[in-house]
């Protein structure tokens, strides 16, 4: 009998450090002791729970490397976490890293913007994003059908929506927190 291959399963590269306990036990994985850190995926925005090799050295907001090869600092990923599971040191962060998230890679969130489509015959992608109502909308949507935003800069002259990545930092927060019940960011 033949069986569909799934598609391979996407791994985060990087994450950004929320929280860590040099002493801590793991709360995904029974048994796990040592450097705890709690980090959000680079990539697909993902909570999770890592175990640092022994003697490493984190900092609050530092970018590390978790992928499968060649790891200085990152003995594995124990598992996924859910915002309400991680310590409210890590949550009291998480704004600021996420934000830094979306500045560091505006090309993705602004290619986001681009192609963003809508999702029922009475909502657009792109009015889930705070402070992007009807208006504000209809006003992208005729600038990218035009050419397509290069930047965050070009967003904000063309169209006038300010902060966009306080908007887009907002939304990814909405949906990490559970406070949206459709996720346009955070890849489950």
């Amino acid at each position: 009998m033949y069986r569909a291959q799934s598609p391979p399963r996407k791994y985060e590269e990087h994450a950004y450090v929320l929280d860590f306990n040099p002493r801590g036990k793991s709360s995904t994985v029974r048994g796990r002791e040592g450097i705890i850190v709690t980090a959000i995926g680079e990539d697909r925005l993902t909570l999770l729970e890592i175990l640092g090799i022994p003697n490493s050295v984190f900092e609050i907001g530092e970018k590390i490397y978790i992928g499968k090869d060649g790891r200085t600092k990152v003995l594995s990923v124990l598992g996924k976490m859910d915002y309400d599971k991680i310590s409210s040191s890590a949550q009291s962060e998480l704004p600021a890293v996420v934000e830094k998230i979306v500045t560091n890679n505006e090309s993705k969130f602004v290619e986001y913007l681009n192609k963003a489509q809508p999702l029922t015959p009475r909502i657009h992608a792109l009015e889930l994003i705070p402070g992007i109502g009807k208006t504000y909308m209809k006003t992208m949507l005729e600038e990218r059908e035009k050419k397509k935003f290069e930047s965050y800069d070009d967003l904000q002259e063309r169209v006038g929506l300010k902060e966009p990545v306080k908007h887009i930092s907002q939304r990814i927060m909405d949906e990490i927190t559970g406070e949206s019940r459709m996720n346009l960011f955070v890849k489950r």
